[in-house]
């Protein structure tokens, strides 16, 4: 994808076309008196074959069977005039506030704090059709969930390709290279908005891809065999794999099965970053790299432009020189774009927005279920909820692969992985959240704590039936060989599977069995909202008997169930996008 040479608009700069109209507090397009005038950018006449044409279905041979009818000029604009007295008894309209048009921009643009890829989405109000025009999309071949929702946590895979398209990027990147995965980020924005985890997966992890049922070119389907023991980076570009393939990777890999992907090649960063005018980033060392072309003294810099692919390409001049290190001044180059993408001197600057929808469409490629403005749109504002210092870049904990004597890959650490994984795949913030709540909810909270408060029985008194609600098969038989064997609950028994199934683990149980809960919620790390108080049930001999429910979190037997109390391990690299950090 020639990322320059698609989506062009002959003879017109839209970030001199677009103005506000401050009576409407809507963009419209002014062009000169003689022109025609038209609301979206980039329409096509008849004889045009643009997105919307295709659309439509409409023959070719109708789009050249007769000339388009010229549009009158409308006439010019009325003088404004003093508002006229209003009746009396009668209050007269009055014009909105100019701070309501402020908060129209920034409802428009609010996505653009997310990462960079996702700004061009929130600008797509400025005009749609052309915008469309330039996305470029391809199959995500059932490795999606179908697209993110908006009452739902959202997953999105953006992906860093190494593949040399456009002009300027000869000296970048493995020469003919099919575009590799170079860079990838599983983004995981929560449900209620509150916060979202950038999570960076190395290039050189060593992991198993799975086979990848891929469409073709003719729109047949090919299955691409999988391999075992591979750099993730074979995930994409490696045997004709798609970006598809990469989502199947990931989903193997962490549990997580991303929404939508989005691809960039290098262009998206220079285009971007000059969109904006500049990113600014700061280094605690002078860096001279010949292989990146990074050359900079120490201190602050505003770098855009082949600065700013130099800059995120550079490995061997920062940290210990590998490809960690990298991901690292990735990280701290993305916190500062969108800390620029937030500021009031992008927001409210019309031109700039412009350029961004412009630069951003043509140098991105998405699933098909993206393939259209209007869902970029709403997927931006979306995550333009978010606030920076709940945005945390985290890093796969990895370690050297211990069976390679020169150190080129490296391998999971697995238990620290799958901590992160879990975190993300419960919900789970990074950061600290603070929510400003109602007295209503602080009772709520306050009566949901206190059932883990007062006596807890003997765990040898504890009388429980464990069902299988959508865990695993056989998960209730682990968990009750646990309990008896290795917790004590020696008064428990399998029930077999639920009559449906649950996303969470709960322990119902009744008023006066509430000892026996708070034993058995200790040892399983059970919260107070997985405990329901209700009725018990009553067993074979006639005893009364609690109920646990094995849910869709249930990890394993023995292993502790509440995600919501956990911490990030300290071997996951760990940063928020509100700091300002300098490569060293």
């Amino acid at each position: 994808m020639d990322a320059q040479g698609r989506g062009r608009v002959e003879d017109i700069d839209p970030a001199d076309q677009w103005v506000l109209n401050p009576e409407t507090g809507e963009y419209e397009l002014r062009l000169a008196p003689s022109a025609p005038q038209s609301r979206v950018p980039g329409q096509r006449g008849a004889g045009g074959t643009g997105r919307a044409s295709r659309r439509r279905g409409a023959p070719a041979s109708a789009s050249t069977s007769a000339p388009a009818p010229e549009r009158e000029v409308p006439p010019p604009r009325r003088r404004r005039t003093a508002p006229e007295e209003p009746p009396p008894g009668r209050r007269g309209r009055r014009r909105p506030a100019k701070k309501s048009k402020g908060k129209k921009i920034l409802l428009w643009t609010g996505g653009t704090m997310a990462l960079v890829v996702l700004a061009a989405g929130t600008a797509g109000y400025l005009y749609l059709q052309h915008l469309n025009d330039n996305i470029e999309s391809l199959p995500d071949d059932g490795a999606g969930t179908g697209g993110f929702q908006k009452d739902q946590a959202i997953n999105i895979l953006l992906i860093g390709t190494d593949k040399r398209t456009g002009s300027g990027n000869e000296g970048y990147g493995d020469n003919g290279s099919a575009g590799h995965a170079d860079t990838t980020i599983l983004l995981h924005v929560s449900k209620d908005r509150s916060n979202a985890t950038a999570l960076s997966i190395p290039r050189d992890l060593i992991v198993d891809i799975p086979d990848c049922p891929t469409t073709q070119e003719d729109g047949s389907t090919k299955v691409i065999p999988g391999s075992t023991d591979v750099r993730f980076n074979q995930s994409l570009g490696q045997s004709g794999r798609t970006p598809s393939c990469t989502m199947r990777t990931v989903t193997e890999l962490t549990g997580v099965r991303p929404d939508n992907f989005m691809v960039a090649d290098f262009n998206a960063v220079k285009t971007l970053t000059s969109a904006v005018g500049g990113v600014e980033v700061c280094l605690a060392k002078d860096i001279n790299d010949p292989d990146s072309h990074l050359n900079l003294p120490a201190g602050k810099h505003t770098i855009e432009g082949e600065d700013a692919l130099a800059f995120v390409r550079t490995r061997h001049s920062v940290g210990f020189g590998g490809d960690l290190s990298r991901i690292e001044i990735q990280q701290q180059f993305l916190s500062s774009l969108m800390r620029k993408l937030k500021s009031n001197d992008t927001l409210t600057s019309p031109s700039k927005m412009v350029k961004l929808a412009e630069a951003g469409t043509k140098a991105l490629t998405v699933d098909s279920t993206l393939d259209d403005i209007g869902k970029l749109k709403d997927l931006g504002l979306e995550l333009g909820k978010l606030n920076t210092k709940n945005l945390s870049f985290v890093t796969v904990p990895v370690r050297d692969n211990p069976a390679e004597k020169v150190k080129a890959t490296v391998v999971l650490q697995e238990e620290p992985a799958r901590q992160v994984f879990d975190m993300i795949k419960e919900d789970v913030s990074f950061t600290e959240v603070k929510k400003k709540e109602s007295e209503k909810e602080k009772k709520e909270k306050a009566a949901v704590a206190a059932r883990l408060e007062g006596e807890k029985s003997d765990p040898s008194e504890v009388r429980v039936r464990v069902l299988n609600g959508g865990a695993p098969d056989g998960s209730a038989q682990r968990e009750l060989l646990y309990l008896q064997n290795e917790a004590g609950v020696t008064k428990s028994e399998n029930a077999g599977d639920a009559d449906a199934e649950v996303a969470r683990t709960t322990l119902e149980y009744a008023p006066d069995q509430a000892d026996q809960a708070r034993a058995l919620a200790e040892i399983l790390g059970l919260s107070g909202a997985a405990m329901k108080p209700g009725e018990s049930v009553t067993n074979a001999q006639g005893l009364p008997t609690m109920t646990l429910t094995l849910g869709k979190d249930f990890k394993g037997a023995g292993v502790k169930l509440d995600a919501a109390s956990a911490e990030a391990p300290e071997e996951a690299r760990k940063s928020t996008a509100d700091k300002v950090e300098c490569a060293k």
